[in-house]
């Protein structure tokens, strides 16, 4: 590994869902936390552990949602999500979607990313793509023009064919997998090849799902945020799945029907994992296996795939 290694960008991510350029003259301010994950792979979970570890003492002030935007969503209005950042005078954490390879990098903020093995989060994204509104296809496709004119496609009724295009074949030209939205496993290398920087931290969403209470004093030791042991308990409550299916709202805000059937419920939807199992042949494991093989090297795989502390 080289240690002497700096990120830089490789590509341009401008599609349906991303643009990538929205980054370019951001301001960024020492004490940023930046969380990426590809889609589907603990994002709206880590973000909700950031934020009640950023609000320890009295709670987060609004939805996680709305005190954490996804800068490079294009739907978003790029003035008013740079204003929103812009006047919040707390610490702030930022969601993005983009792979290293794509993000302006930057030494004095902290950067997030979290893991996921690729079997689940396909099983996570046949819920989040085929419940998407037609209000939110017609936002995305005829009302706000992308750069690059190809539009967000409906999901199939197969999933069969889902998973084929998904894992077999990428949206832009250097992706193996991802099809329609951005290949999770390329998101993944582009982060893992820079973990040996001070400024980044690796984590997976089986660790997180397994050992919540550590897992959360890692990210809060990660931050330097000093957290009162008393407060433990009700943070980690906060952040349990189970509580937050059962009261979404200050996490997602009230704004989820617009773009998913079922709203803030929909969008919170099982957060298990090993669902594949029973829907995935030996034929369709094999293709992934393959492409696995050819995108990752074998401990960024193993890891993928596993979780665990990054070496």
């Amino acid at each position: 590994m080289n240690s002497s290694k700096k990120p830089e960008i490789r590509h341009r991510y401008e599609h349906h869902h991303l643009a990538s350029s929205r980054w370019d003259d951001f301001i960024v301010r020492p004490d940023d936390v930046i969380i990426s994950t590809s889609y589907k792979a603990g994002t709206t979970f880590m973000q909700t552990i950031v934020g009640n570890i950023i609000f320890h003492q009295d709670g987060p002030p609004d939805s996680i949602q709305d005190l954490s935007p996804w800068l490079d969503m294009r739907l978003s209005p790029k003035k008013g999500t740079k204003k929103l950042l812009a006047e919040q005078s707390h610490r702030r954490f930022i969601k993005t979607h983009l792979p290293l390879d794509g993000l302006k990098f930057h030494e004095q903020a902290k950067y997030i990313m979290v893991g996921r093995d690729p079997r689940d989060v396909f099983m996570s994204l046949l819920n989040h793509w085929g419940n998407h509104t037609d209000l939110f296809y017609s936002t995305m496709n005829d009302r706000i023009p992308n750069k690059s004119g190809d539009q967000f496609p409906r999901m199939g009724d197969d999933v069969h064919e889902t998973w084929a295009d998904w894992i077999g074949k990428g949206w832009f030209d250097w992706e193996n997998d991802g099809y329609p939205y951005w290949s999770h496993l390329g998101h993944c290398l582009s982060w893992w090849e820079f973990r040996h920087l001070p400024n980044i931290e690796l984590f997976h969403y089986q660790d997180m799902v397994d050992n919540l209470e550590g897992e959360m004093r890692r990210v809060s030791k990660y931050l330097d945020i000093d957290v009162p042991e008393e407060a433990w308990p009700r943070l980690v409550d906060a952040c349990s799945f189970e509580t937050v299916k059962k009261n979404p709202l200050p996490v997602t805000g009230k704004n989820m029907d617009i773009m998913f059937k079922g709203g803030a419920d929909t969008f919170i939807n099982k957060g298990t994992n090993g669902r594949w199992k029973d829907v995935l042949t030996d034929d369709e494991l094999a293709l992934y296996k393959n492409v696995m093989e050819r995108t990752l090297p074998q401990d960024c795989a193993h890891w993928l795939e596993n979780g665990g502390r990054v070496n």
